[in-house]
Order: structure tokens, then sequence, then C-alpha cells
């Protein structure tokens, strides 16, 4: 009998065992270089880029008037998105999904999520503070930021990839369609760009959650 359980239990931990070694394991996100990117959201000096693109220095404000670096996200997985506060189309619908991002990882202390103002002139940090409150936003995981223009357009357009270099220029224009990027980029632990998803889209957004998840699971970020 107890030889008989002995076959047993080594049989059932063998078929355990056979059955989680064939199961397929998932492919690691795509890493984003600019020369996989449509050319006109690319700055013309990094065209040819084609490894190595990570996510440049940068030195902004939050909705708590505390100075956010990129050195307060090296070795974190975090979203980020432009947006501003006084936007009536698409922004109210992205920062909606964007709350479903912070429920669902709002315990992860290796999760960020950064968002960009393009219109700082009207977003100082008493406005980013208030539009942060009204959307629930925990100051110590969601960041809302704020600063120089200048330099906000330049990390959007050679960083992130997602405003058009011809449109960079004109940044007194904040009232054309071309800050109504709807992208969230998600970078990883390296600072690299992992993803690009719709943030008006209940199905991407879903995509991003678990794609954040195998970031901040995975051995092979």
């Amino acid at each position: 009998m107890v030889r008989f359980l002995f076959i047993l239990v080594f049989c059932a931990a063998g078929i355990t065992f056979t059955y989680f070694m064939i199961q397929p394991k998932e492919k690691p996100l795509k890493i984003y270089n600019p020369v996989d990117l449509e050319p006109e959201m690319v700055d013309p000096e990094l065209l040819r880029v084609g490894m190595g693109h990570t996510i440049g220095s940068f030195e902004f404000k939050n909705q708590e008037n505390k100075t956010i670096t990129d050195k307060d996200v090296h070795g974190k997985v975090y979203v980020a998105e432009y947006f501003f506060t006084t936007c009536g189309t698409i922004c109210p619908q992205m920062n909606v999904q964007m709350q479903r991002v912070q429920k669902a990882y709002k315990d992860e202390k290796k999760f960020n999520i950064l968002s960009f103002t393009v219109n700082p002139e009207t977003d100082d940090v008493e406005q980013m503070n208030n539009y942060a409150n009204a959307h629930g936003a925990n100051p110590k995981q969601w960041w809302f930021l704020t600063g120089s223009k200048e330099k906000l357009y330049e990390l959007a357009r050679k960083s992130f990839f997602v405003l058009k270099p011809a449109e960079a220029k004109n940044l007194g224009d904040v009232g054309s369609d071309f800050i109504h990027t709807n992208n969230f980029v998600l970078v990883d632990q390296q600072g690299r760009i992992r993803g690009y998803y719709d943030g008006t889209s209940v199905e991407e957004v879903d995509q991003l959650i678990h794609d954040i998840d195998q970031l901040l699971h995975s051995e092979d970020h």
C-alpha cells in the first residue's frame, strides 16, 4: 500500500512538472526604438536609431510641488501620458482609464503614473493638484507634472515620441488638435519603451494592465 501511494504521488508530481514545463511562456514585450515608429512621430535626428533608446532625463514639479526627476522612476515600471486639465474631449476619457490602471496597481511600490501637461501656463502646481484630487490620484504613485513648456515638449518628441516634431515647434498653440495625443506609453525598469496604448479604449487599457503585470513579474524585462 505504501509503495502504491509513493508511486501515485511520484506520478502526480511528474505530471504536474511536465504540465508546467510544456506551457508556452509569455513572449517578452517588444522594445521600441525610433526606427520602429512612424517617421513623422520621431525627431529627425533620431530617425535611424535602431537600438538602445531610453527615456531622457527630466525634472518637473508634481501636484504637491515636489521635484520629480527621471531618477525617481529608475528601476520602476511606469505609464506616461500627455494631457491638459482644461481639455474637454479625450483627456477626461483617458484619465478615467488611467484611474483603472492606478486601481489595478494601487499597492505596487515599483509602479508609477506620470501625467505631463502640454499647457503649463494654465496647469501650474495648484491647478494640477486640484485636478489630481478630483481624479482620486494617489500623490505617492500618480504624479501630475508641470514645468518648462520647452522641456515638456522636448521630452514628448525626443523620448516618448507622442508629438510630431513639426507640431511641437508651435509651442503656443494649445488649442490645436495636436496636443490631443491619446497614447499611453509603457516604460520598463530600464527606461525603455515597451508599448503604446489608446488611452480612450477599454480593451487597450486592459492590455496595458496585463503588460504592466508582465513587466513587474518577469525576470526578462
